[in-house]
């Protein structure tokens, strides 16, 4: 098979969302991509025969050099975040990687860097993964999503736990979707937004006769549920006396419709979620445990948004994707200043909340991206734009921090998940003013 010449090479190095730099053994660029020139705002004919420092301006070329580091350990070395400032003065945050490679005696050696732009809404698709409209790169999520096919096998109840707007209904859906049932009926009862009063006729039916207006008998949704799966959203919220029929339909398959003397058989899975700590309102007698049990056969717990912040821009991706789809317009995302101020905010909402602020600042958006003048005042003021050292730390900060959250503030493993030395990690963290609890200690 014959060898692709250099000009093929070459164009196919442009078509790569990457930044990629070419050097010579004195770390003079020799070719650069189109990417690498969107970044770092050079040129490629100024760039060529120019050391790789004055081109890509990061920190990491004065502090702990990744090219050293190639060289010394014979490996290709990466960084998830690194500052650099591009030939207009705007700092952005960067992943790079490095390493040399040897011509085969012909020419020496070369060394190659492959960097990308965090804060823009380039994200490499590989890394990130759906299922069933859950979309991440976190990996925590990422564990979820392997196990939801073998949840689905199963007729176990699933309990999923997490705050309100973390996607519970979604991987009920995806549950539903993946199991041997998806051929059966999926039906949602909100336990938080039906009456108490209400809500034993609504899961279980009711029989004619049975109260004032009761002229005909009229299924529950167990019934409806029947050969499918019903989904019993904020579960905590039922009362002790519907508990208890909840808990009779768990362990024996079987109900009985308001008014009626005598009981009907189920076939349903069942599924619950819930926002609020079981275990908890347990103890002060407000939840049966022998209920709890039984439905926290396997529990599923979404983590929050702000402990996933690694899939903001993607997920920011996805909704303006959505929106344009359904609304036929062409947004082609948002600005690192608006990025910036997404990333600093702690979204008590989580995903759903995030979902609502993108499509506010989608419709109101006239131009080709949104911008900070599209967002909420509350996210806004008082925050430097990304184009300055203010808007990059707070985007820098919550990207470490959310990265030591997920470690459990094990130092040592976040500085390896972030590609860099413990000692660089700590200086981080002092210049950002980090104040990092001890391991072990929820934030």
């Amino acid at each position: 098979m014959p060898k692709p010449d250099v000009t093929v090479l070459r164009k196919t190095l442009d078509l790569l969302e990457e930044g990629v730099l070419v050097l010579n053994e004195r770390r003079e660029i020799v070719f650069m991509n189109s990417a690498a020139e969107r970044i770092t705002g050079v040129n490629r004919e100024n760039a060529a025969g120019s050391r790789c420092d004055t081109v890509l301006g990061s920190e990491r070329c004065t502090e702990d050099c990744l090219l050293d580091e190639a060289r010394r350990t014979g490996n290709v070395v990466r960084t998830r975040h690194a500052e650099a400032v591009d030939a207009m003065g705007n700092r952005k945050l960067l992943s790079i990687a490095a390493g040399w490679v040897d011509d085969a005696g012909k020419d020496g050696e070369y060394a190659v860097e492959v960097f990308r732009d965090l804060a823009s809404m380039e994200r490499p698709a590989t890394r990130a993964r759906s299922l069933g409209g859950l979309i991440s790169t976190n990996r925590v999520m990422l564990g979820i999503f392997e196990l939801l096919p073998l949840v689905a096998r199963s007729n176990s109840t699933v309990l999923i736990s997490g705050e309100s707007g973390t996607g519970k209904e979604l991987v009920a859906r995806a549950i539903y979707q993946l199991s041997k049932r998806s051929e059966g009926p999926f039906v949602t009862v909100n336990c938080a937004a039906i009456p108490d009063t209400l809500l034993e006729s609504e899961l279980f039916g009711y029989v004619r006769g049975a109260f004032t207006g009761a002229d005909r008998d009229k299924p529950g949704r167990f019934a409806m549920a029947d050969g499918g799966t019903i989904f019993l959203d904020e579960i905590a919220e039922v009362s002790p006396a519907i508990q208890a029929k909840l808990l009779r339909v768990l362990q024996d398959g079987v109900y009985q419709a308001l008014g009626s003397t005598g009981e009907q058989q189920t076939d349903t899975r069942v599924l619950a979620a819930t926002n609020r700590d079981i275990e908890a309102m347990m103890e002060k007698g407000e939840f049966r445990s022998d209920l709890y049990y039984r439905i926290n056969v396997i529990n599923i717990h979404l983590p929050p948004l702000r402990e996933r912040m690694e899939d903001l821009p993607l997920l920011v991706e996805h909704f303006v994707s959505k929106f344009n789809s359904r609304e036929n317009r062409s947004v082609q995302g948002v600005t690192d200043d608006a990025l910036a101020a997404l990333m600093s905010y702690d979204f008590p909402g989580n995903v759903r909340e995030l979902e609502n602020l993108v499509e506010r600042a989608f419709v109101l958006c006239k131009r080709d991206r949104i911008s900070t003048e599209h967002l909420p005042r509350k996210l806004t003021t008082g925050l430097p734009t990304a184009g300055g050292t203010g808007g990059l730390r707070e985007l820098e900060a919550s990207y470490i921090m959310s990265v030591l959250r997920r470690n459990d503030w094990n130092k040592t493993a976040a500085a390896r998940e972030l590609g860099i030395h413990k000692s660089t990690l700590y200086r981080k963290i002092k210049r950002l003013g980090l104040d990092v609890p001890r391991r072990g200690k929820k934030q």
